[in-house]
Parts: structure tokens; C-alpha cells; sequence
């Protein structure tokens, strides 16, 4: 009790200003896994629990801020940001050490962040207040001097992308069909580095080729108040549009090779056709040849909002959403089971949907071990993705990392 004392008052002592606070002892491990805890109970202490990734076991705690949520690393994988639900911070931490270096605080609550490479960051605040404008921004965090180097005005941001290059950072809102387009390179240089482009029909995310020439931009369509949920380049050097290709819906993606799988969920092709449940209402999942430009197959999977995908190393695509169709209680498993989460086998196109309830707000794969970390209705699950189904051995009986707290994000902070 006294160690976890200490630790809030060195926490209270960095305030917003960038300082060395804490670290662990886990240097020597190899796999690092961290996720997000947003303490329920009045005896834990909140923070970044780290785990063990070569035995899903737990290792110790960085403590950053009183709710840590959502997470984002850079592509260095040097430093991780955690967004604070309850103080609008955003908790800068060294992977590395393991150490809290600071925060930067926000002007409202954040739904989406990136980091580059080359020390700044970028988090869209819908309700971010604008001087002659409708509310919303994009705020550039400086994460070597602390604070915001910049505001972009931007109504209503949700979601903001990066390049993998980092030469583009590209925003997105709901409501609106235009992208706008930074260059992060060019700010505070006195040259322009900001471009609307317009053309779109609800854009709500990207994806990016490897060489960050292109991006696939995901029209929302019909499922944001749109016309047709589409897929559509976009030139980043020229900044011009290609031809939209309809999908069923599309909210998230993931490019893989050349294909680009496309998930969300259309308000009149909703349907549960071919699966056994009791939900009246089913997403879809389109596999888009980008070599040909066509939709190449489509499966039904849970419906909601769907903002989260991840790739294992086997194949395994899992799938995530939010405000999904829920069926039955996991606690009470008298019949059928279902949440958010959707597994796609990309080698023979089967779907499993587990037996688990609750938003999908995290998912994290490894290189170095055939499983899919999920962070599920607050609890964190491990799923074996050689039979998608939850990991049981010797150091997690159950699949369940037992964590005190809701488990809201996670992230693997090592190279593999």
C-alpha cells in the first residue's frame, strides 16, 4: 500500500510538465504486452498493466493518470500514448523504461490518436471549441517539449490515420464528405500544410499502400447518413480521387498484400442469411482484390460499428465492433452466446463468432506466437488462432488475463 502511495504522488508531482515518473522491472522480457486499465474499484490503482507476452502473465504496473483508455505507439515502438478519460490527458509514456515522461492535456475528450516516428502526435477532439467555427479539431502533440504545437480546425473530427511514412496524417468526421489532408512535416514552417479534398460520400477511415503513395479510402455511405458505402484512392502526392467501388459497408479495413478487407454494417443488406442466431441484424465482411479492383467474396459477420481489425500471423482476421446486436449472457450461458467479435479465416473463408459478450475496443496479434489478444466488455481474452478459440495451458487456465479494472485498449510495445 505504501509503494502504490508513493507512486501517485510522484504521478501528482509530473502534472502536464515532462519529467522521469516510474518504471518496472521488466526489462529482461522479451514480448510486452500493455493494456489499458480504467479502475472500477476504489482499491486499485489505475495504469498500464504489462504483460508477459511469451506466457500471458502479468509482470507489473505503469501508473498513467486516474482512467487510461485508449492507447497509441509509435511506429518505433518507443513510446506509447494513453488517453486519460477523466482529465482529457494524454499520459506520454517510454516504452523502453517503462516510465511516465508527462502528459498533454486536451481541450475535450479524444476517439482516435496516432504517433509518428518523428515525436509528434495527432488526436482528433470532436467537441474541441473553434473560434467562428463548429466545434471539432485535430491537435498536434509536440512529445519531446510537451503541449500542443497546433490546432487544425476540424468539425466534428473522429478518427485521424497516418502514412507509414508519416508524411501524411489524414482526418475524418462522420458527417462529412470531405478528407483533410495534413503534412506534418510542414507545420510551423510558414508553408501551408493543411487540404480539404472533397468528392467523397462519408469518408470515415484509410488505409495505406507500404510505399504511403496511396491511400484506400473507406466511404461510410448509407451507414453515416451517405449515398453508397464505397472504397476509393486516393493519390497522395496529387491528391486525386479514383473511382469509388461499392461494398456492402465499410467502416474499417486492413490491407493485406493485395487484398484489402472492408467491414461495417449496411442499413438494408443486414440479414443473418446462412448463420444460426438469434440476431435479426448481421454485418458484412467484403474481400476486395485490389490486383482487379473487385469484390472478390463476402461474409456475414456481427453488426454494430465496426472500428477494429487485426491480422494474426496465421491468417486469423478478427474483426470488432461497437453497439453491436448482443445475444444471451456469458455468465449465464444457457443457449446461444454473442458479442462484437467476429473471427474470419482468410484461408478457407469460414467465420466463428465467440461465445463472448460486449464492445471490442482492443485487439492485438504477435509475430512470434500463434495468438490474438482481445480486449472484449472490459476483460481481456487470449485466443489460441489455431482453432479460435480461447488459449488454455499452463499459465492461463482459462483464457482470461485476470485483471482488476476494465481492460479498454492493448498493445504489443516490442519488435518481433
Amino acid at each position: 500500500m505504501k509503494n502504490v502511495a508513493l507512486l501517485w504522488v510522484v504521478l501528482g508531482l509530473c502534472g502536464f510538465t515532462f519529467v522521469a515518473c516510474g518504471s518496472s522491472g521488466t526489462a529482461k522480457l522479451t514480448t510486452r504486452v500493455l493494456a489499458s486499465q480504467s479502475v472500477s474499484s476504489p482499491t486499485a490503482a489505475a495504469g498500464l498493466v504489462v504483460i508477459n507476452g511469451e506466457r500471458d502473465t502479468l509482470a507489473s504496473e505503469i501508473q498513467a493518470g486516474s482512467s487510461p483508455g485508449l492507447m497509441a505507439i509509435n511506429p518505433n515502438r518507443t513510446t506509447v500514448l494513453a488517453f486519460d478519460s477523466v482529465t482529457n490527458n494524454v499520459e506520454v509514456v517510454n516504452a523502453k523504461t517503462q516510465a511516465l515522461t508527462g502528459g498533454i492535456q486536451l481541450p475535450g475528450p479524444t476517439t482516435s490518436m496516432v504517433a509518428l516516428a518523428t515525436g509528434s502526435a495527432f488526436a482528433a477532439v470532436p467537441t474541441a471549441p473553434q473560434n467562428g467555427a463548429a466545434p471539432g479539431a485535430v491537435e498536434v502533440l509536440n512529445l519531446s517539449a510537451g503541449g500542443l504545437s497546433a490546432t487544425i480546425s476540424a468539425p466534428s473530427a473522429q478518427t485521424v490515420v497516418a502514412s507509414p511514412d508519416g508524411s501524411k496524417v489524414l482526418a475524418f468526421a462522420n458527417d462529412s464528405n470531405a478528407v483533410i489532408v495534413v503534412s506534418p512535416q510542414l507545420i510551423n514552417t510558414g508553408n501551408p500544410y493543411v487540404t480539404t479534398v472533397s468528392g467523397f460520400d462519408r469518408p470515415v477511415y484509410a488505409v495505406f499502400t507500404s510505399d504511403s503513395t496511396t491511400a484506400y479510402v473507406l466511404n461510410c455511405g448509407p451507414e453515416c447518413g451517405g449515398v453508397t458505402a464505397s472504397i476509393q484512392t486516393l493519390n497522395l502526392a496529387t491528391l486525386a480521387l479514383g473511382t469509388p467501388l461499392a461494398v456492402d459497408a465499410a467502416t474499417i479495413g486492413l490491407l493485406n498484400g493485395p487484398t484489402l478487407y472492408v467491414a461495417g454494417t449496411s442499413p438494408s443488406n443486414h440479414s443473418c442469411s446462412g448463420q444460426t442466431t438469434a440476431a435479426t441484424s448481421c454485418g458484412r465482411l467484403d474481400v476486395v482484390d485490389l490486383t482487379s479492383m473487385t469484390v472478390a467474396g463476402t461474409a456475414v459477420i456481427t453488426d454494430g460499428y465496426h472500428d477494429r481489425i487485426d491480422i494474426s500471423s496465421n491468417g486469423q482476421l478478427f474483426v470488432g465492433s461497437h453497439t453491436c446486436t448482443e445475444v444471451g449472457n456469458v455468465n449465464n450461458p444457457q443457449g446461444e452466446v454473442r458479442g462484437c467479435l467476429s473471427i474470419f479465416n482468410t484461408v478457407n473463408s469460414a467465420v466463428i463468432i465467440p461465445p463472448a459478450n460486449g464492445d471490442v475496443t482492443g485487439l492485438q496479434s504477435l509475430t512470434t506466437r500463434e495468438v490474438e489478444y482481445v480486449a472484449q466488455g472490459g476483460i481481456l481474452r487470449v485466443y489460441d488462432t489455431t482453432i479460435d478459440s480461447l488459449l488454455l495451458n499452463s499459465y492461463i487456465t482459462t483464457g482470461i488475463i485476470n485483471i482488476t479494472g476494465q481492460i479498454i485498449d492493448v498493445k504489443a510495445i516490442d519488435f518481433f
